[in-house]
């Protein structure tokens, strides 16, 4: 099995180019700077902009595909940008896969608060529970009404505490994955390549115009 997946992993990475260092390398096509972001803002300055939709899901998409491997991000436009071009587009994806990764961690502190809530109201209601039937039992002979309001806190605390658990268990680990994948993005070195040179990338930003 091990032997099955470490095949399956070369095979992804062999798909894309490499640098002299073994790094793998995530390739980028636009023909301008102005094609990497969204185009609903036209004011905003370049830093503050989004970036293309399908130019986020490109580069997560390839970042998830080869897991834990180092990699680079690769631009080439047209023309050669200038340094000034290529510090914005190494500010924009930075900053822009940092505030992704901030919006995950305070979804992931809401969840975790939920989670808590959940947890609090699900004690006290058992705890409640318990010392209700404890004062049906002493009372003995209890009705069918104090039974069934009995089982029914009974059933709402072990929802509650369930629910609580099944949060924190299930949606736990996606946002720190999540979280993870935007800032290894964020950090990761940006290159630029002349646009002579040959292409391995996937992306190409000039479909959307």
């Amino acid at each position: 099995m091990k032997q099955i997946k470490e095949l399956v992993k070369k095979r992804i990475l062999d798909r894309y180019e490499h640098t002299t260092d073994g790094i793998v390398i995530i390739d980028v096509a636009a023909r301008r700077v102005e094609d990497l972001y969204e185009n609903f803002d036209k004011i905003a300055p370049y830093h503050k902009k989004d970036l293309d939709e399908d130019l986020v899901y490109y580069l997560t998409d390839c970042v998830t595909e080869i897991g834990s491997a180092d990699f680079v991000l690769r631009f080439m436009f047209e023309c050669f940008p200038s340094e000034e071009f290529m510090q914005r587009v190494r500010t924009s994806v930075h900053k822009f896969f940092m505030y992704q990764r901030e919006r995950e961690h305070a979804a992931m502190n809401k969840m975790l608060r939920n989670s808590v809530i959940l947890l609090i109201i699900g004690i006290v209601i058992l705890g409640l529970s318990l010392w209700v039937n404890h004062l049906f039992l002493e009372e003995g002979n209890p009705s069918f009404l104090d039974k069934f309001f009995a089982e029914g806190l009974t059933i709402v605390a072990w929802v509650s505490l369930w629910e609580s658990l099944a949060t924190l268990l299930l949606n736990w680990l996606p946002h720190v994955f999540q979280m993870r994948l935007f800032r290894k993005i964020a950090e990761a070195p940006v290159q630029f390549q002349q646009p002579s040179e040959p292409l391995s990338g996937q992306y190409d930003g000039s479909e959307k115009l």
